[in-house]
């Protein structure tokens, strides 16, 4: 069974596709990345400026 080079296990994925051996491999050394949380935050400039112009909108 030779390896194509796909590149699919070389991935950071919990699971993935194995062209030679035709099937769903489960990665063993899979290492979650921490998740940095993106979006608006209460307090910060930017949310409140949208959430009173949506608030305005809705009034009118």
């Amino acid at each position: 069974m030779d390896c194509y080079n796909c590149g699919n296990c070389k991935d950071n994925q919990p699971a993935y596709y194995c062209l030679a051996k035709n099937q769903i491999v489960i990665n063993e050394n899979y290492v979650p990345e921490e998740r940095s949380r993106t979006g608006w935050k209460k307090g910060s400039s930017h949310y409140e400026k949208i959430r009173r112009q949506n608030k305005k909108e809705v009034e009118a």
